[in-house]
Order: C-alpha cells, then structure tokens, then sequence
C-alpha cells in the first residue's frame, strides 16, 4: 500500500492543475465549441439525419471515431509538451512524484474535458426521444463505449507528447496512430489487406481498429471484447507515457 501510494503521489494536484490549466485558456471552450459544430455538421447534414425517418443516434455516433482521431490528439498534445516549452518539465521532473501518477494525472484531465464534450451532446440525444422512441438503454452503452474509445485516442497523444515535446509534432504523429488504428477496420482496407495476405491477417488487422471495436456498441450489443480493448489499449500507451517521460527525468 505505501509503495501504491508513493506511485500515485500528486496524481491529485497534478489532475486538478491540468483541469484548471485547460479551463483558465481559451483551449477547452474552443475544443469544446468546435469539437460540437463539427459532430452537429456531421450529423445533421453529412448523414441527413432526418432524411433517414429513425429516431436514434446511429448517424451520430458513426463520425465519433473519425473526430476522435484529429481533435483528441489536439487535445492532449499539450499535455507534456507544453511543460518542454514553458520550461517546467526539469522541475516537474525533478518533484519527488510518483511517474504513474503524473501519467494518469494529466491523462484523465484531458479525458474530463472530453467527457463534458459528450455531456454537452446530450441534446441529440434528447432531441431522438423528442422524435420517437428510441432503445435508450443501448444509446446510453454507445455513450460510455464512446468514452472509453475518447481515453484511447488521448493516451496516444499524451504519450507522443511525452516522447516529442513539440505539441506540433506531438498533434501530428499522434494523429497518423489514430489513423492507422481507426482505419484498419474501414472495409476498404480490409478488402485490400484481405487480397494480399489472406483473410486471417485481414482479421487480425480488423481487430485492432477502433471502427470495428465500436460496431458492436453502435448496434446496442454489450461486446466486453471493445471494452477489454479500450482499456488495455489506453492502458498500454500510458505505460509509454510513463517510460518515455521518465526517459527524461533520468535524462
């Protein structure tokens, strides 16, 4: 328990002091407004939503994954690069902090600042029980699917932060990962993969895509598979994170 709690030490200061220092800049009312246009346009108009005559979220939730993949990573690219380019990563660095807690720290304040954007989406879905009588139960596990696939995309920035310092290398190279994991599941590359190496590889790629861990939820089926995944992909890239910020603090 001592060693637990010298591990997580100032994970608390370090999450409330990420949490303010996103909300005293103009950084998360203009992610938030932009990040919400932006899932509006898209639903409303991109998938004609009520041109589809079904009252759920089904055209809602079907761009989170390719939204996810380019404002997340600008969400998360400052979280360790930020600290490079104020010059407090060495003090930083040098506090008698436990590194996990760090980690987490500023990792699961980008994931509440993420988390209020989904909150703040709750309109659509009060807009779809206005329409008809949508299964509620299954838009509600979409949501915390949703969620989980959010903390994914950000554990890739913030560990490419981490290992850059620069927040526009960081948005960059984190935006090519979640590329590459999003579209590993999109048929068109399957198809191709498919041709050239054989279904069993196509397979195995489609299983490390964030579309087709998030299919299931997005028909309303609990896959405890998406949720295993999520958090173990989440899981691995802090644990980059941590080694490559810790790289730095014995550097």
């Amino acid at each position: 328990m001592n060693w637990l709690k010298e591990q997580m030490g100032g994970f608390g200061a370090t999450y409330r002091r990420e949490l303010g220092a996103y909300f005293a800049t103009p950084l998360a009312y203009v992610f938030l407004a932009v990040f919400l246009l932006a899932l509006g346009l898209f639903t409303w108009e991109a998938s004609r939503f009520f041109d589809t005559g079904s009252a759920d979220l089904a055209p809602f939730f079907v761009w989170h994954p390719w939204l996810y993949m380019i404002f997340l990573p600008a969400l998360a690219m400052r979280l360790w690069a930020d600290e490079r380019t104020a010059g407090t990563d060495e003090l930083l660095l040098s506090l008698p902090l436990g590194m996990p807690g760090l980690v987490l720290g500023k990792l699961l304040a980008a994931w509440t600042v993420a988390g209020v954007g989904l909150l703040l989406t709750a309109p659509m879905w009060l807009t779809v029980n206005f329409l008809g009588s949508p299964d509620n139960a299954a838009i509600m596990l979409t949501y915390l699917v949703s969620f989980l696939m959010a903390g994914a995309y950000l554990s890739v920035g913030a560990a490419v932060s981490a290992l850059t310092g620069s927040q526009v290398t960081a948005f960059v190279i984190s935006v090519v990962v979640a590329f590459v994991f999003t579209a590993a599941g999109w048929p068109l590359v399957l198809s191709g993969v498919k041709s050239v190496f054989g279904p069993s590889v196509a397979d195995l790629v489609a299983d490390f895509s964030f579309l087709t861990q998030f299919e299931g939820a997005q028909r309303g089926v609990l896959e405890m598979r998406a949720i295993v995944f999520f958090i173990g992909f989440t899981a691995f890239w802090a644990v980059l994170n941590g080694l490559w910020a810790a790289r730095r603090r014995l550097g």
